[in-house]
């Protein structure tokens, strides 16, 4: 071999090394980066749902001590607040209080904030309730709906609880007291502790007027903390429903993932927070013990390459050529291969495919005695889109409606192909004249679902004209061009008609030839 041929053939080798090394390096990036995005959006989802659970369990838990609540009322609304009712009633409140683990005690006080009744074992008489906030609060409103008020510490178990009431109206519509529930804070507190945010993560339990009720990790300042100027309480949880947002904490400049949502039925909110650090702590140890990997890996393929190229310069030219040839044939023929069954631009079947295909179906109809459908298919006006637009839009509307073509298809069986220009078809094995005429249907919907733009449509949008020809029965003597004619027919008749609609022609068998005899 000529001395400037082996120094090509072993640049060659050393370029093919590089390359590999290159493509090795930017797949393992590539990677990397995806499976960050991918750690990223599933925390956020995982995140969101914490975020779903917890304001569905707040809202549940303050519900069913709501209903506990109305039942309390109504029944002293109906039988009056004599001594045998308060006996009754007291039994009732204890029986639901023991059978709701969340809450710390059931009370109505009158319109001075004595207590009349309670769910606790003794009806403490020392106390008085008409400073609490929530008291004042149905004494000056009308309001007989739920009140959900600040959390205070309870005088009878001097335990941090949240309170839900309600007000108690007289006859004539006066005050006449506070029913009223506590619920236990540290209830909430222990089922947070069920649910994994790190150790940088938060979950908070929150008022809408800005107050903080709970928060996990629970800090000395956590329970009746101002949220005002919090960011995620400020510029998201005010403003907004539910949601999610990447927030850098101003005390201590952690980037955390967070999750918010308010509850369906009361004035609250919760909110979850992730470290972004934490989550990807794990993604960061994987990709510096690949990227170790790489740089082995890389190392022992330069070693290779090196010996590579020292061998391939004492090979011989023939054998060399021969070589280059053989994965010159290879790649032809895998092109050529490639080139032959698809499409270039939407890639679909191409026409070449299609044939043999059609072919293939029909004679396997044929022999089966089953129906055989085909469905073609014209963008309608397409050269006044072409003229508005240019052909690089329109070959983005051909790729598009390529894909509503595959998105309408529904059987491994079913081919979409490319027929040419802004034609296409559909081979439909196996299926008779209703079920073609479904999927016509679906794939003209899923067009008009896309809302391209087409000024030139009388429908201001790009749509589809088709025409479906079944064969119910084909013989020997059918053949793929009777069903592309009667297709194609069919097509042109639903243009004829105004465009976007579906023409169907069916070929019935004779009386005298059963399908399936």
């Amino acid at each position: 071999m000529p001395r400037s041929k082996n120094s090509s053939v072993s640049s060659l080798a050393f370029a093919f090394v590089g390359i590999v090394l290159l493509i090795i390096v930017g797949l393992e990036v590539w990677k990397a980066l995806q499976e960050r995005d991918l750690q990223l959006k599933e925390t956020s989802a995982s995140v969101n749902n914490v975020a779903f659970a917890l304001a569905q369990h707040a809202n549940e838990t303050l519900k069913e001590a709501d209903i506990v609540l109305v039942g309390v009322l109504e029944r002293l609304q109906h039988d009056g607040v004599g001594p045998a009712t308060i006996e009754r009633t007291h039994k009732i409140l204890a029986i639901r209080a023991k059978g709701l683990t969340q809450l710390n005690g059931i009370f109505v006080y009158d319109e001075n904030g004595n207590w009349i009744v309670t769910s606790q074992d003794k009806l403490e008489t020392k106390f008085n309730n008409s400073d609490r906030e929530y008291f004042r609060y149905h004494r000056s409103h009308e309001d007989t709906g739920p009140y959900i008020g600040l959390p205070i510490q309870s005088r009878s178990t001097g335990r941090w609880i949240l309170t839900i009431s309600r007000r108690v109206s007289k006859p004539d519509g006066s005050f006449g007291g506070v029913a009223l529930a506590t619920l236990d804070i540290s209830y909430f507190k222990k089922f947070y502790e069920n649910f994994y945010v790190g150790t940088s993560g938060a979950i908070v339990l929150g008022h809408m007027n800005g107050t903080m009720l709970l928060r996990r990790p629970l800090l000395a300042d956590s329970i009746g903390k101002d949220m005002a100027n919090a960011s995620v309480y400020r510029d998201f949880v005010s403003k907004t429903f539910n949601g999610n947002a990447l927030i850098k904490s101003a005390q201590d400049g952690v980037v955390r993932i967070n999750s918010f949502r308010r509850l369906d039925d009361y004035p609250l909110f919760v909110a979850v927070a992730m470290s972004r650090a934490e989550v990807l702590a794990d993604w960061r140890t994987d990709t510096l013990f690949r990227g170790g990997v790489v740089f082995l890996l890389m190392s022992g393929l330069i070693f290779i390459g090196r010996k590579l190229g020292a061998q391939i310069q004492r090979r011989e030219s023939a054998e060399y050529q021969s070589r280059i040839a053989r994965l010159e044939i290879e790649d032809l023929n895998r092109s050529l291969e490639q080139l032959a069954m698809q499409d270039g631009l939407t890639g679909l079947a191409n026409r070449r495919h299609f044939d043999h295909m059609l072919a293939i179906e029909l004679a396997r109809s044929v022999r089966d005695q089953v129906p055989m459908s085909l469905l073609m298919l014209d963008v309608d006006h397409f050269k006044l889109y072409n003229d508005n637009y240019g052909h690089l839009r329109g070959d983005e509307c051909l790729k598009k409606i390529a894909e509503a073509l595959r998105a309408s298809l529904q059987r491994p069986s079913d081919l979409a192909a490319r027929y040419g220009g802004e034609e296409f078809a559909v081979i439909l094995p196996n299926c008779g004249a209703e079920g073609a005429l479904s999927v016509a249907e679906r794939i003209r919907f899923e067009v008009h679902q896309l809302e391209l733009e087409h000024r030139s449509n009388p429908k201001r949008v790009v749509t589809v004209s088709l025409g479906v020809s079944t064969f119910e029965c084909p013989s020997k003597m059918t053949l793929p061009s009777d069903l592309i004619e009667a297709a194609d027919g069919a097509l042109y008749e639903s243009k004829h008609k105004g465009r976007d609609q579906v023409t169907s022609f069916v070929s019935l068998p004779s009386n005298a030839v059963s399908c399936n005899a």
